[in-house]
């Protein structure tokens, strides 16, 4: 019940009332360790996410929702929530991605071209050795060099060690690789906060809010990099982090899928790809897995559909309200 919102005395006083629907305040108390006062404030907390209603045949006491249209219902809610937080951080992507573009067009006044992994490499170890305060990472891919990410250890161990706060973003398929997800549970166990999503905006690093480095080519990140200090970029840079941020999942934590009756966040996200005209193979590396997986995700969703095909398995869908 936490995971949907709800604290553990609002899940109980909410069971409550649907094994005993005639029990009042006072007998809700007594059954779930409660004061009255505390029982109000749960139904409040019910009555907020519309589990709670009046009751028609008790004047002056409240019903239980029954779960199937009450937890239905919320869910729904959250999904909207999050398809409308999605879309924006897709908008926010491609207005920060053409701005990026036209940046790297010219060697900036507050910025500097980094060219070769070389140079990429040097300055962001001198930006983590000044930073103080705070570190964000998006890291797109649903793998990354073992040797990479030994170099990310050893420069983040400083940081680290000074109390610097890290953020890390991390694709969903991410999660199967061994490599990334070992160096992601070592920044856990150092106190940095890591999360997934399944799409990604283009790599980016930004230091102390004040410094960012992106990819002058974000199909090839090892050609070079852009340097940026202009506040106006690294602000909208900053939005795009903080709100592919909002829409990711901690690590190790459980998502509010239902795979055997909806979809995954990457199903739903891969539905939406393809539905929009993408090939397998581009809806796969916008989602860091192989067109092979595409096509066993597609299986899978048809199969519990039972759709005979793509279209009709992206129509059923959107009429059970998965998308």
């Amino acid at each position: 019940m936490e995971a949907l919102g709800l604290t553990a005395a609002a899940a109980a006083v909410y069971q409550a009332m649907l094994d005993q629907p005639r029990d009042g305040v006072d007998q809700l108390a007594r059954h779930c360790n409660l004061s009255p006062g505390q029982v109000h404030d749960c139904l409040d907390e019910l009555g907020q996410l519309m589990l709670v209603r009046a009751s028609s045949e008790y004047p002056g006491q409240m019903r239980a929702v029954s779960p199937e249209v009450g937890l239905a219902d919320m869910l729904a809610r959250q999904e909207a929530e999050l398809a409308a937080r999605q879309a924006q951080v897709a908008a926010s992507r491609a207005a920060v991605t053409r701005m990026v573009a036209e940046r790297a067009e010219h060697r900036a006044t507050h910025g500097e071209r980094l060219l070769g992994m070389d140079a990429i490499q040097s300055r962001l170890e001198q930006l983590a050795r000044a930073m103080t305060h705070e570190c964000l990472g998006v890291h797109p891919g649903a793998s990354h060099r073992p040797e990479d990410l030994a170099a990310a250890r050893a420069a983040d161990e400083g940081p680290l060690a000074r109390g610097v706060t890290m953020k890390t973003l991390y694709q969903d398929s991410t999660r199967n690789d061994p490599h990334t997800t070992t160096h992601a549970h070592w920044l856990l166990n150092q106190g940095s906060e890591v999360r997934t999503a399944p799409v990604l905006p283009q790599r980016l690093v930004i230091f102390d809010r004040a410094h960012a480095i992106v990819p002058i080519d974000p199909a090839n990140t090892r050609k070079g990099a852009l340097h940026v200090t202009e506040p106006g970029i690294v602000n909208a840079l900053i939005d795009l982090f903080e709100q592919t941020w909002n829409t990711a999942v901690p690590l190790g934590a459980l998502r509010l899928d239902e795979p055997q009756t909806g979809l995954t966040d990457t199903e739903r996200e891969l539905l939406r790809l393809l539905g929009n005209g993408l090939t397998d193979d581009v809806a796969g590396q916008r989602l860091g897995i192989s067109s092979r997986t595409v096509g066993r995700h597609m299986a899978s969703i048809m199969e519990r559909l039972g759709a005979t095909s793509r279209f009709e398995a992206g129509i059923k869908a959107a009429h059970r309200g998965w998308l």
